[in-house]
């Protein structure tokens, strides 16, 4: 049986998990977050509780990203705690909701922001948005390591980009723009910590990613090792970049002018420099296209995991014979992506149901680090969470109380993920009944 290819790096997978975060959350969601929380003091606030979730969710699943360095990061741990069903319900999410959700986004942003610089309709915007989907597809299916060199290149413009957008907010922004009226109350209906758990949606949303690189435990070298040190120094890159850049974004505007932008990178950024939007909006062109093809990349793992453990379509657990990549798993979900792309919602609508779908397995993986400490006392663990139990607590903690907000906040969307959820229910007894006949 042709196997996955091991060639992926520490760096590699580092600017895997720094990429997957860094799409177009940071370029959209500031300015929703400022409608819920009218506010410089609470906008950094939301922000700073978004990276101790990221930082703390990477140490944990460090421990288990070292104890199973396998292809499937999530679909694993889940797999080995909760058993068979708990495993397939997640990839199950995956496929429908989470990682194809998140292509589409990401491709709808892509085009958005493309027609910044070349003018063009709806119908030209979606033709530009499902023709990135196939390009992505193609470049996943030739070899693993050429999509790390277009990650390493994506993912280091992206981050010359961003120091830009900082550069110029922090050495040409104005502290007067904090120095307004800062109530620590919001003026919209409802209580002020449903508001921070409304904003917390696009901020886990630009959060979420670091965990892609577990997904490739696979295809690492050394994954043992180098799939938990990617993970950590993935999320505290990213929790220092995302601070620095809304702490810009507030010194370039007032908060009203940022919950009134639909582009506030560009908005920005021209309050001082002259044509800067159109830097802008090729940097999130960029950015948003590289997060999407690092997601095309990772999450064909977990349908590829879970159709070899016999719990998806047998298809999907073919390599190909000459570029050794899952290549069915990757055309599967490209298509899928494409079907959201044409039918589903908005794009607010999209990232509310898919971090509340998200958010749910992250939960409940997390709890798998306190569980197994208890069941496998004597396993192998080349890393253990730093400041366990403290640490997965406060992510358990957390991670709970904003799945429960949104559910009340936002059932619809909400629901919606649910719903999905339970259509997997019966697929899940069909190929659990093929295993027992075939086996």
């Amino acid at each position: 049986m042709t196997e996955l290819r091991k060639e992926l790096s520490l760096y590699g997978l580092t600017m895997v998990a720094i990429g997957s975060c860094i799409g177009s959350g940071i370029f959209i969601t500031p300015s929703q977050i400022a409608s819920h929380l009218p506010s410089p003091t609470l906008i950094l606030i939301v922000w700073t509780v978004g990276g101790i979730i990221a930082l703390t969710g990477a140490l944990t699943f460090a421990e288990l990203g070292g104890m199973f360095p396998k292809a499937g990061g999530v679909y694993v741990y889940l797999k080995e705690a909760y058993g068979d069903i708990a495993g397939f319900m997640y990839g199950w999410a995956y496929f429908t909701v989470i990682n194809s959700g998140a292509i589409a986004a990401l491709c709808i942003a892509f085009s958005y922001y493309l027609s910044f610089i070349f003018p063009m309709g709806e119908s030209g915007k979606l033709w530009v948005a499902i023709l990135a989907i196939v390009c992505i597809t193609v470049i996943n299916i030739f070899r693993v390591k050429l999509v790390e060199y277009f990650s390493n290149l994506f993912t280091g413009l992206k981050l010359i980009g961003i120091a830009t957008v900082i550069g110029i907010g922090l050495f040409m922004g104005s502290f007067t723009t904090l120095q307004t009226n800062d109530p620590l109350v919001i003026s919209s209906s409802g209580s002020l910590l449903s508001a921070f758990g409304l904003a917390l949606v696009g901020v886990l949303w630009s959060y979420g990613g670091w965990q892609h690189a577990s997904y490739l435990s696979g295809e690492a070298k050394n994954a043992s090792s180098t799939i938990p040190k990617a993970m950590v120094i993935g999320a505290f890159v990213v929790t220092v970049v995302y601070m620095l850049t809304n702490l810009s974004y507030l010194f370039l505007m007032p908060v009203a002018e940022m919950a009134r932008s639909e582009s506030i990178a560009a908005d920005a950024v021209s309050k001082v420099v002259p044509n800067g939007g159109f830097l802008v909006a090729v940097i999130i062109a960029i950015s948003t296209l590289g997060t999407a093809l690092i997601y095309t990349l990772s999450a064909p793992r977990i349908y590829f995991a879970m159709a070899r453990d016999g719990l998806f379509f047998k298809k999907i657990a073919e390599v190909h014979p000459k570029y050794q990549t899952p290549v069915n798993s990757v055309i599967l979900q490209s298509i899928w992506a494409i079907v959201i792309l044409i039918f589903w919602g908005t794009f607010e609508d999209v990232i509310t149901y898919v971090t509340f779908t998200d958010w749910i397995f992250f939960t409940l993986a997390a709890c798998v680090v306190i569980l197994f400490r208890f069941k496998r006392k004597e396993a192998h663990r080349p890393y253990k969470t730093l400041g366990y139990p403290f640490t997965p607590l406060v992510f358990i903690l957390i991670s709970s109380w904003f799945v429960i907000n949104t559910l009340i906040e936002r059932p619809l969307q909400a629901g919606a993920g649910l719903t999905l959820l339970l259509i997997g229910l019966p697929l899940f007894y069909f190929f659990k009944k093929k295993q027992v006949k075939s086996g």
